[in-house]
């Protein structure tokens, strides 16, 4: 594969670890039992991805907002602090082991760049946690939209001033990112840490990998 000009990554769950339900799981505590925990978290996360299509909103609030729909539609009952809180633990996730020194090597030879659906102010506390440099750094909040609609991928486009032929998308989110660059014709990478089913049929042609650390030989770096 030839060297893009940039490679842009998702943020959350690709560089960084993305421990939302391990909080999830600790605010909850004992109002929900093992067996409707799982169900919980499904409908969480469906709920934030549906959130992503509503009218912008700064991504706290869309936390906030999904867990209080989501403890709702599972008869729980919805704390202020329960939303502060898994706020609160965003800004403190760190990379995984292979962010930095696989981004540290890709960074002689590419510009780097995170398309994040974040606010600034939040994701800028992960940005110093994965002690990486990066060219750009383009969220949500300055798109006024969030993957995986267009809009976001259309901003970034702009903000960069090249063309989609210049970059590499890399990401885990496959509903996000890997179907969105489908549809606007992004050469991805998929990082599938979770070992999830793909679709190649539908959404392809993309390369799988189950980190980072494939992203330098891909390349020939």
């Amino acid at each position: 594969m030839q060297i893009p000009k940039y490679i842009t990554f998702d943020c959350y769950g690709t560089l960084i670890d993305f421990q939302i339900n391990k909080v999830t799981v600790e605010i909850l505590g004992d109002r929900i039992n093992t067996n409707e925990l799982k169900r919980f978290l499904v409908v969480f996360r469906d709920a934030r991805y549906y959130e992503c299509f509503a009218p912008y909103q700064r991504y706290s609030d869309l936390i906030r907002t999904s867990f209080k729909k989501a403890m709702d539609i599972c008869g729980l009952r919805y704390k202020n602090q329960d939303g502060d809180k898994l706020v609160a633990a965003i800004p403190t996730w760190g990379p995984f082991p292979d962010t930095k020194p696989v981004l540290d090597n890709l960074g002689k030879c590419c510009k780097l760049v995170i398309i994040s659906n974040a606010e600034d102010e939040m994701i800028d506390q992960n940005i110093r946690n994965m002690d990486v440099q990066f060219y750009d750094v383009i969220t949500a909040e300055q798109a006024q939209a969030y993957k995986p609609t267009p809009p976001i991928f259309y901003y970034a486009l702009r903000r960069l001033g090249c063309n989609k032929e210049e970059i590499l998308h890399v990401a885990q989110g496959f509903n996000y990112d890997i179907m969105p660059g489908h549809a606007l014709g992004w050469e991805r990478v998929w990082i599938n840490r979770h070992k999830r089913p793909g679709n190649q049929d539908d959404y392809g042609p993309y390369i799988e990998l189950n980190d980072l650390t494939g992203l330098p030989v891909l390349l020939g770096i």
